[in-house]
């Protein structure tokens, strides 16, 4: 038996089953009816998802994963659990306002879980989850498209009903294989998306479960699944800031389908002031009054406690993060909104061109009317006003429900990521159009059953959707293969972004990862060139062309780095070490003050100041400049043995050896360390002692010729003469140009001689 209760989107039982049996029979020459049962369709749906983006499972870090997983100290066990609830995604604190405010905790948690279970940053596990995360949601998406599609009918026994699976199972796949997603997916950052989604659905599908009428527990059971769907809905938030939407989701299912609000009924009887315009149903209704309460009270609870825990204000981003929300104009501000809108749009429509970044340049800003891109908005609004007129005014109750919920799942999600309630750090973003695809699928089911029912060329529909599906799946699968590394990645960017200058810096940076300088050198260049305040691009340019003693021009581009960011610590940090190779010491001092002063915990600046300080033969200056290097960076290898070296070479070998003992407590396995302070006992005669650190340092490192060198001058003093002969012929064949151990290997010799002829 099937009640006649909360029949979603129809005013009797029959005709909505009637209905929706018309369009599941309209969609029958696509799918067959042999993966109709809602097993074989979940199971159909989860291996497709698997396969599109199988190929990205044995991929690299690439992108922020850099900076949200390997640089994120919230993930290794030393940083304690509580930090989490205090850091953002990127594990800065949230009250700093250097900050992101990006807050997901529940994501940062599961990182944490898989560095765990990986035992380190292995990114393979890494994407195994993502993979399987997005092949859990799309098998989920099939119920939720039942719903969207089927509406909300239940046996006596409070079974729900699938009364559209051909439309549910053909959406699903859309969903499985639509291009858009593999950000999502191939990128480990993306998870943040994917958690945010299945909570999202959770939350959606928990309130579809307050409209199951149980008997005498009705009423309770309803307050309940209203409660676990705000709750879903806050989980989803800690997961990504967009799960918070999920609450307006509800409200509109609930008003328009639920409730079934005619928008086109209230305003005829507005217009002729029907006096039954004041027995409405819905304004009467309490359940529903009091379900808005709810949804009401947890959506306000939910960013008071976020404003609460974001400390300080919103994060500060710059022109080239978003360009038009620093115009001057309002108008030019809401017509390039608009036009970041339509090609958000056409990401959906027509997933090709993908681009890993969107900002610096990628899309010049519309400045006048005049400009033909304003036709891709009245083109964008054309649709949006004719489907939400359709949605709402049209006396088809199933079209209601179908073109409501379908706008909604692409409208809602897609709000915080539209500039209309705070500015947001990009331009266009394919994560954010995760959860808003959901709707794109809706409205492509919808369209294609419609052209099925209006057309005799059922066949060519076939062919279209089917051919569709297997474009995607290609383009996923290709698409996944440019994320695996972050060459392939970047380069990818060119052809899409071409004026995009952090594309350019990125190519750069990563050539100039690999030691290829010169290629690096025309990419940053180039990036330069696209945007002129491109501080981080001149940075690392200055860097090679110091490391390439071009000083002069290094120094030019640090100076204008700085003189256009002031607070840019690193670019500070760098021009200080080409002054100082300059033999501009003051204002190499000068600038490395400065870098310290804008980040206080920085331990390389604190190392180079340490090394300027040791040139000017300002010894406790420069032991005091380390010395704070190792406080801040307790395993700054660097720091540390230059402290053991200057204390060596002024003849304070009991300090030094202190501070080298100190040192390997801290670092262990650290052959250089063991290296200085085996020099400092060889000087103190702890000729036993120094001989088993030479030895564990060659270990290490065999091929080191400075080892070898500097153990035979240890076997040289101890008297161990033919020890000493061996490791200076190796020393020797290592480095054939090392004159010192020239001079003592030929005084060694010398002295073999002598003992030889004595001995005759």
């Amino acid at each position: 038996m099937i009640p006649n209760q909360h029949n979603a989107g129809a005013g009797s039982h029959q005709p909505a089953v009637f209905r929706m049996a018309v369009l599941d029979t309209d969609l029958d020459h696509i799918l067959p009816s042999s993966v109709l049962p809602p097993f074989w369709a979940k199971l159909v749906v989860g291996l497709v998802a698997i396969v599109c983006f199988a190929r990205s499972y044995d991929g690299d870090f690439v992108f922020d994963d850099s900076e949200a997983i390997v640089n994120n100290k919230d993930l290794q066990a030393e940083t304690p659990l509580g930090d989490l609830w205090h850091h953002d995604f990127w594990g800065s604190r949230l009250s700093s306002n250097t900050s992101h405010k990006s807050y997901r905790p529940l994501t940062v948690l599961t990182f944490r879980i898989n560095y765990y279970l990986s035992g380190g940053f292995h990114p393979m596990g890494f994407h195994v989850v993502n993979i399987l995360l997005h092949s859990g949601i799309s098998v989920l998406m099939v119920d939720v498209f039942s719903v969207l599609f089927g509406g909300l009918q239940y046996t006596s026994k409070g079974r729900r009903l699938h009364l559209a699976p051909r439309s549910s199972l053909l959406a699903a796949l859309l969903f499985a294989v639509h291009p858009v997603h593999t950000e999502c997916v191939a990128g480990v950052v993306g998870r943040a998306d994917l958690l945010c989604a299945l909570f999202f659905l959770l939350s959606f599908l928990g309130y579809c479960k307050a409209f199951r009428e149980s008997n005498k527990e009705g009423a309770h059971s309803s307050t309940f699944w209203v409660l676990l769907s705000i709750f879903l809905g806050a989980v989803a938030m800690l997961c990504k800031e967009q799960g918070i939407t999920v609450l307006g989701l509800n409200a509109v299912f609930d008003i328009l389908v639920i409730g079934k609000f005619n928008v086109l009924e209230i305003v005829q009887k507005v217009l002729h002031k029907d006096k039954s315009l004041e027995n409405l149903g819905m304004l009467r209704n309490g359940g529903l009054l009091f379900r808005m309460t709810l949804l009401t009270s947890g959506g306000a609870g939910m960013l008071y406690v976020r404003w609460r825990i974001m400390g300080t204000g919103p994060p500060a981003f710059t022109e080239v993060d978003n360009p038009a929300s620093f115009a001057d104009s309002m108008l030019v501000r809401a017509i390039n909104y608009n036009y970041y809108y339509s090609l958000n749009a056409w990401l959906l429509l027509c997933p090709w061109w993908l681009c890993f970044d969107w900002s610096m340049g990628c899309i010049p800003l519309i400045k006048s009317v005049s400009d033909w891109r304003v036709i891709a908005l009245a083109a964008l609004w054309f649709c949006l006003i004719g489907l939400i007129c359709q949605a709402l005014c049209s006396e088809d109750s199933h079209k209601r429900r179908i073109l409501t919920l379908g706008l909604g799942f692409l409208v809602i999600p897609f709000l915080p990521a539209s500039n209309l309630f705070f500015r947001v750090g990009f331009v266009v973003a394919e994560r954010v159009l995760y959860l808003p695809s959901v709707g794109y699928c809706v409205l492509l089911t919808f369209g294609f059953g419609a052209l099925s029912k209006h057309t005799k060329k059922k066949k060519l529909i076939a062919a279209v959707v089917l051919g569709i599906l297997f474009i995607n799946m290609l383009r996923c699968v290709v698409r996944s293969g440019e994320w695996r590394s972050e060459e392939q990645l970047f380069r990818s960017a060119l052809s899409v972004c071409p004026l995009n200058a952090k594309v350019h810096y990125n190519i750069g940076k990563n050539l100039a990862d690999k030691g290829n300088q010169t290629a690096a050198i025309r990419y940053y260049r180039e990036a330069v060139r696209l945007n002129p305040k491109y501080v981080h691009a001149m940075n690392n340019l200055g860097n090679i062309l110091k490391e390439r003693n071009e000083l002069q021009e290094a120094e030019e581009l640090l100076s204008l780095a700085v003189q256009i960011q002031p607070d840019f610590a690193a670019a500070w940090m760098n021009l200080g070490i080409v002054q100082n190779s300059l033999k501009r010491f003051e204002a190499a001092e000068q600038s490395y003050r400065t870098a310290i002063k804008h980040r206080r915990k920085y331990p390389d600046c604190y190392y180079n100041l340490g090394r300027l300080y040791a040139d000017l033969n300002r010894h406790v200056d420069a032991l005091n400049a380390w010395r704070n290097a190792t406080v801040l960076k307790p395993e700054h290898s660097l720091a540390w043995n230059n402290m053991i070296i200057l204390l060596d070479n002024t003849g304070n070998l009991a300090q030094a050896e202190a501070v080298g003992r100190e040192a390997l407590e801290l670092i262990p396995n650290d052959h250089s360390l063991m290296f200085s302070l085996a020099n400092v006992l060889g000087k103190s005669q702890k000729y036993k002692e120094s001989e088993a650190l030479f030895l564990k340092a060659i270990k290490a490192n065999p091929n080191a010729a400075s080892y070898h060198g500097n153990l035979a001058v240890l076997y040289h003093r101890w008297g161990h003469l033919d020890l000493a002969k061996k490791h200076y012929e190796i020393s020797l064949q290592l480095d054939p140009t090392a004159s010192g151990t020239k001079e003592n290997y030929g005084l060694l010799r010398r002295k073999l001689e002598l003992m030889q002829k004595k001995d005759v």
